[in-house]
């Protein structure tokens, strides 16, 4: 990989300028310049060298008033599934950079390339050709986070030895090599080790065997917590009077699974010495969020489970979940050796979950400025830990989607939802749109239907954008718990936002672009109705359709372009010369598919936006 492709050259250019180039810049090269019209090539004495001029010259240096670009040179046979992408910002979380780059297929292996430079470089290959040329396209010169990404591609031995491999004949595992998506940065340097979610293995236990398993001064669950190197809580003040109390195992999973035999071994014990049950089955609790992928379609995940490990599994019905109880029960039954490995494959279900999650909620949270994940309350407390911070050196980090401590606008969104929802959504006795409402901090109302058949009813929500993600989230979510979508069927609910009539042909924008570029990020389809006769407030609808991540992007780039007209009309033309340009810079995400179930979307979608605003198209 030392042979070097350098393009964007004037005809003017010699071997002579390349040569003074590199020798001004203390880059080896070894031969001579191959100079054709408008381009090069040159090798340099190995791969380090060769990514040392990439770095100091690709975009960085003028050539007879040009500047020059750099990359490995690939014979076209070779141009396959292999890409480098480089200038990554190196606090970059991996979480983010794996949703962006599942957004164009399934990456296979993911690996970090030591460099001596402040930005990170990444080697990524794709499940096949049409993949890693597609992320090339358009992630190439993508904007993130003031950087401007380079990408191309790099050999493919694999190609070379023997042609291209299909998805099924290589090494693969998910991510391959690379495990399940990391935590850390990948400009942090040195091997980067798998590390689990940080999320609780979270039991239910019997009130009465509580204190077995605390025991005299503590001595029994300080032994457990030794011996399996985890941390514990007991939440006995939890639910006072109730039958059944809570544990926190926080721990690697071979920790928690643990800390689990241990304590199903003493609850046995104790029924046995004081003869208050026959049977004492195993009972995990389990965010609502995750349980849907852990049943699986037509139940088969469970139905596996079961089998492989000849026990019975049964789950509390939806109707036990409250707004402030979103935790559903697993009971597990057999005998203790059969439910510790029934444990093991569910957490592990429960955990690829929240992983896939938390990478949705980190590309979301860079799409979206200032949003304050912590506040959505779209998680389990216990695995907020997980959840990033805004990102840095953004002005809205201190006030979720406010700034300068400005309070946010008001906004009026009316989403769409099916007519025989509505008495799910009001709840009985109209419980729960109020709980909704006060969760969220919005107002919400339901219009009458349009006509005595419709087949839709309008949801009417107001209030700030936090507000709006809250309520339309757990909208979306509400509609999937209550099954009016299929197990594995995309929530997509059409939602309509007006606009002023005189900014509508700014959304459009010159023969179509802008919408068209909204809707290649966005992964939503975005529609600006013609013929539109402007209401009393002369504004008109913009329609948005798509799954929930999908029309919550969509609406913050309107909400911006809207923003931007405003600074405009005041004076403020720079402004918005510059939102076009990032409009430009970020048109991208296009299909992903992923299982990610959306029974109640955490906030950032992206199997990464099924993981974060994309290939759910």
């Amino acid at each position: 990989m030392n042979k070097l492709y350098i393009g964007n050259l004037s005809e003017s250019v010699t071997p002579e300028d390349l040569e003074k180039v590199f020798q001004d810049s203390k880059i080896s090269f070894t031969g001579q310049f191959l100079v054709k019209t408008g381009y090069a090539f040159v090798d340099c004495p190995d791969d380090q060298w060769a990514m040392k001029a990439i770095e100091a010259f690709s975009g960085n240096v003028e050539l007879h008033g040009k500047r020059i670009e750099v990359e490995h040179s690939v014979p076209k046979k070779q141009r396959t599934r292999k890409i480098q992408i480089r200038n990554i910002p190196p606090h970059l979380q991996w979480e983010v950079l794996d949703g962006l780059l599942a957004q164009y297929g399934t990456v296979d292996n993911c690996e970090q390339v030591n460099t001596e430079s402040e930005t990170a470089v990444v080697n990524a290959t794709y499940g096949t050709r049409d993949q890693a040329r597609q992320a090339i396209q358009k992630l190439n010169g993508y904007q993130f986070e003031n950087n401007s990404l380079q990408v191309s591609y790099i050999p493919d031995d694999q190609s070379a030895q023997g042609g291209q491999q299909g998805p099924d004949n290589g090494k693969r595992s998910g991510y391959g090599s690379r495990g399940t998506p990391r935590q850390g940065s990948p400009g942090t340097g040195g091997p980067h080790k798998h590390q689990h979610a940080d999320i609780p293995l979270r039991l239910l236990v019997p009130t009465q065997y509580v204190g077995a398993i605390i025991g005299k001064e503590g001595a029994t669950i300080r032994n457990i917590t030794k011996q399996t190197q985890s941390k514990i809580d007991v939440h006995r003040k939890e639910n006072a009077g109730a039958a059944e109390k809570p544990i926190s195992v926080h721990s690697t999973p071979e920790g928690c699974s643990a800390a689990c035999k241990m304590v199903l071994e003493i609850m046995h014990q104790e029924a046995k010495d004081t003869k208050t049950a026959e049977e004492v089955p195993l009972k995990i609790l389990a965010h609502n969020n995750f349980v849907g992928r852990l049943i699986g379609k037509e139940g088969r995940n469970l139905k596996k489970v079961e089998q492989d490990t000849d026990t019975k599994i049964t789950i509390s019905p939806l109707q036990d979940l409250t707004l402030y109880n979103p935790e559903r029960t697993i009971t597990v039954k057999g005998p203790i050796e059969a439910c510790c490995q029934a444990e093991e494959e569910i957490m592990k279900k429960v955990r690829e979950a929240y992983e896939n999650d938390i990478a949705a909620m980190n590309l979301q949270a860079h799409l979206i400025p200032g949003l304050n994940l912590n506040a959505l309350g779209l998680f389990p407390p216990s695995a907020t830990s997980g959840v990033p911070p805004p990102p840095q050196g953004n002005s809205a980090a201190a006030a979720p989607y406010g700034s300068f401590g400005q309070t946010p606008e008001q906004e009026t969104v009316h989403v769409f939802i099916p007519a025989q929802a509505v008495g799910a959504i009001i709840g009985k006795k109209g419980q729960h749109i109020k709980q909704l409402s006060r969760f969220a901090g919005a107002s919400i109302k339901i219009a009458p239907p349009e006509a005595p058949d419709s087949k839709v009813r309008m949801v009417i929500i107001s209030g700030p954008p936090e507000a709006q993600f809250k309520a339309q989230g757990r909208l979306y979510g509400k509609l999937k718990e209550e099954n009016f979508f299929g197990p594995k069927e995309e929530v997509k609910l059409e939602t309509h936002i007006k606009v002023a009539a005189s900014a509508a042909g700014r959304v459009i924008g010159k023969g179509g672009k802008t919408v068209n570029e909204l809707q290649n990020l966005t992964a939503a389809e975005v529609v600006v109705p013609r013929e539109q006769t402007p209401d009393e407030n002369e504004q008109v609808i913009v329609k948005i359709i798509g799954h929930f991540y999908a029309s919550q992007l969509a609406q913050r780039k309107i909400r911006d372009i809207l923003a931007q007209v405003k600074q405009q009309q005041k004076g403020g033309f720079h402004q918005h010369h510059q939102h076009s340009q990032q409009i430009q810079h970020s048109q991208q995400q296009p299909e992903e598919e992923e299982a990610v179930s959306q029974s109640q979307p955490p906030p950032p979608q992206p199997q990464q936006l099924e993981q974060q605003a994309g290939r759910r198209k």
